[in-house]
């Protein structure tokens, strides 16, 4: 059955003491979110949303972020991150359900996507792990929120990976697709065995000016083979891909696209201002807070084994394998497993 579970558990807290400390920590906002015992998510057929009521527009740090909002503004806040090339649409079947549970859900579109621009000409159009990171931060400080449990595939599970690395006290759990997915400019010039270079393929094409030229001249075409090859199973229709392809229109997607592959293989420079947190991020940090990872079992993207990353997260920390033919875009294949992940890591 596709969304299937498979679980592999390793906890560190009865339930009495996980109970004294979510008291400790509280809740912020009002309301609170519904038990996981109370919450069971309902089953859904990915695809059955198709779009976001409204988008809204909010200043923070060097971009005014396009986002979409679901559920109370008083309760637990859920963040929800997308990765390349994907867009908010990730999240599309997740965030009802998140929001009928109880959560306040906020999904934006990263740099390069969507509604979300850049303040300033003059701001690099730099895409380095850092910089979206901080992004993020910036988001939650212009919406007020302190805290939140995140969840990010891609792109977006890196994001995830790092706030809750480096800012622990504004993660309150995480769920991450394909694990740790921190990275390091200097374990990346270690050459891979030649399978997993040619998983690659696309960074090396980055890496030239013919690339560049070619991704900004085939965008679409280029992301839809991408999401053929990273989920060879996931029979999408062209209405499912277009709404997600009209946010590579945005002006900066090839430049922050091009800078993010181009940087991690130290073929282009980051910003001096996000040196103090690379050099961290170099040292691949644990994540102390409560995680949940996820793997589909389809998955045609690069992707580590879950076993070489699991002693990466330090705290109560779970496992699970997603069956059925789920590929790299896990969200949006099995919406239900993940939205279900999310209420489950919110209540370790």
């Amino acid at each position: 059955m596709t969304g299937e579970i498979n679980l592999q558990r390793r906890r560190f807290m009865g339930a009495a003491a996980l109970t004294l400390a979510a008291a400790q920590l509280g809740i912020s906002g009002v309301a609170a979110a519904k038990s996981a015992s109370e919450a069971g998510i309902p089953a859904i057929t990915a695809g059955t949303n198709t779009s976001f009521a409204s988008l809204k527009q909010i200043v923070a740090g060097v971009l005014d972020v396009g986002y979409a909002e679901l559920g109370s503004g008083d309760a637990p806040v859920v963040i929800l991150l997308h990765g390349w090339p994907y867009d908010i649409h990730t999240y599309v079947d997740v965030a009802p359900l998140l929001a009928e549970a109880g959560y306040r859900v906020i999904i934006p579109y990263l740099r390069g996507y969507g509604t979300t621009r850049f303040l300033a000409p003059e701001t690099p159009r730099n895409g380095q792990q850092a910089a979206i990171a901080a992004d993020i931060i910036a988001l939650m400080d212009a919406l007020g929120i302190e805290r939140a449990v995140i969840g990010g595939c891609d792109w977006g599970a890196r994001t995830a990976n790092i706030i809750a690395a480096l800012w622990p006290e504004r993660c309150k759990a995480l769920v991450s697709v394909s694990g740790y997915l921190i990275a390091s400019r200097e374990a990346n010039k270690m050459p891979l065995p030649p399978g997993a270079e040619h998983a690659w393929w696309y960074q090396f094409y980055f890496a030239t000016d013919r690339g560049r030229a070619g991704y900004e001249r085939n965008r679409t075409e280029f992301a839809r083979l991408i999401w053929q090859l990273a989920s060879p199973k996931w029979t999408f229709d062209d209405a499912t891909f277009n709404r997600s392809a009209a946010a590579f229109e945005n002006p900066d997607h090839v430049d922050i696209t091009i800078h993010n592959y181009r940087w991690r293989i130290s073929l282009a420079d980051g910003e001096q201002k996000y040196d103090a947190l690379e050099e961290r991020l170099a040292q691949f940090p644990l994540i102390g807070v409560p995680t949940i990872t996820l793997e589909g079992d389809a998955n045609g993207a690069p992707h580590p084994e879950p076993a070489s990353y699991a002693k990466k997260f330090s705290g109560t920390y779970e496992h699970r394998l997603i069956t059925g033919g789920i590929g790299h875009n896990l969200p949006q294949e099995a919406p239900q497993a993940f939205a279900q992940a999310i209420i489950d890591v919110d209540h370790f």
